[in-house]
């Protein structure tokens, strides 16, 4: 079933358009994850959700009712903030019942549904505190509870763990994957954070000023990028990009000249205005290069620099062409920088692009 359904949505700030005409339909039950570059709209789409900002033109419906034209508590809607916006004189258990206390809802009610949703985010015993009493995470889960309370058709979250440190990230990140299991619930999660798009979303918009680049799966996105901004934003560390250009085409092949010296037959088809002398961007993710050489082609440059995380190690190279590259490497490989190495290339886990960074579609 469709929960949410934006059509051809534009956002003017004065003479300024920050939307671009946005389609996009997100399902029930669904954990959808908005991310892109800052500034590229994200947080203005989803406040265009909530109705804290008017829709210049098109449509937003929620389970096939219209809600651009209604206030924000009107639409079954409940956001999480960056900020938590807990109100500092009031018990967790006061900021928790605010909304149900507002809409006038009995107090057994109101003391059920508190209790359930601290015992679902484990923080009964936190109840009676006041947020200066709190940590930042524990704080994050009142402001979670808080919109529990309301049981809305949609949650909006929008980057609502950017003030943690970077391990509770990593915890909180876990605790609202579970959450959204638990609840069953269709929520809108908004980041700049890529590893937070790719580890929680059931489907991922990759935004880029005001424009939706592509929607998918995490690893549709991982495998299948439309275009080098997608490769280049989804994936941690980034892809790799060399300066390449085509040498042969065939209906089902494309032969690709990487820098100088490296000739590699790929299996992409080519597009439609695709010829040879063209020139292309060839694109490697840092863990789909092979340190040993023995690739269908093999490229050669010098380590600069050399970071070691214990179970992995990131070797940066400068190419023989002048190209910095990132390498993944097993955390217990031996590599100094100034070492000369060989890196093998799998034509089936490269990427090609034209001048204007549309991807070639590879051929299975």
């Amino acid at each position: 079933m469709e929960k949410l359904k934006l059509n051809s949505v534009f956002k003017s700030f004065g003479s300024t358009e920050v939307i671009h005409g946005v389609d996009l339909s997100v399902k029930d039950y669904e954990l959808a994850v908005f991310v892109g570059p800052s500034g590229c709209g994200k947080s203005t789409l989803l406040r265009l959700i909530a109705g804290l900002e008017d829709v210049n033109q098109g449509e937003i419906s929620i389970e096939g009712e219209r809600v651009d034209h209604l206030p924000p508590a009107k639409r079954g809607i409940a956001m999480v903030f960056q900020s938590y916006a807990l109100y500092p004189h009031m018990s967790v258990y006061e900021n928790m019942s605010f909304g149900l206390r507002l809409a006038k809802v009995n107090k057994q009610t109101i003391q059920k549904k508190v209790q359930e949703a601290a015992n679902t985010l484990q923080i009964t015993e936190l109840l009676q505190r006041k947020p200066k009493e709190l940590s930042g995470g524990q704080r994050q889960r009142v402001a979670i509870g808080r919109a529990i309370v309301r049981e809305p058709k949609i949650f909006l979250f929008d980057e609502p763990l950017s003030n943690l440190d970077a391990k509770l990230r990593v915890q909180m990140r876990i605790e609202l994957t579970r959450l959204h299991q638990k609840l069953k619930a269709t929520m809108i999660y908004v980041t700049h954070d890529q590893v937070e798009a790719m580890t929680m979303a059931d489907k991922i918009v990759v935004l880029n000023e005001g424009n939706v680049e592509q929607i998918g799966s995490p690893l549709d996105l991982y495998h299948k990028p439309v275009n080098r901004f997608v490769a280049g934003f989804i994936g941690s560390p980034a892809m790799n990009f060399l300066d390449g250009s085509i040498t042969g085409i065939s209906k089902k092949e494309v032969e690709v000249k990487i820098g100088k010296k490296s000739k590699l037959r790929t299996n992409f088809s080519p597009l439609i205005n695709s010829k040879t002398g063209d020139s292309v961007k060839f694109g490697i993710r840092p863990e789909h290069c092979k340190l040993e050489g023995n690739g269908d082609c093999n490229i050669t440059g010098k380590v600069f620099a050399v970071e070691r995380l214990g179970g992995e190690t990131y070797l940066y190279i400068l190419t023989d062409e002048g190209t910095e590259m990132t390498v993944h490497a097993p955390g217990d490989r031996v590599v100094s920088e100034g070492e000369k190495i060989t890196i093998g290339v799998n034509k089936l886990e490269c990427h090609l692009f034209d001048s204007g960074g549309m991807s070639f579609d590879r051929i299975s």
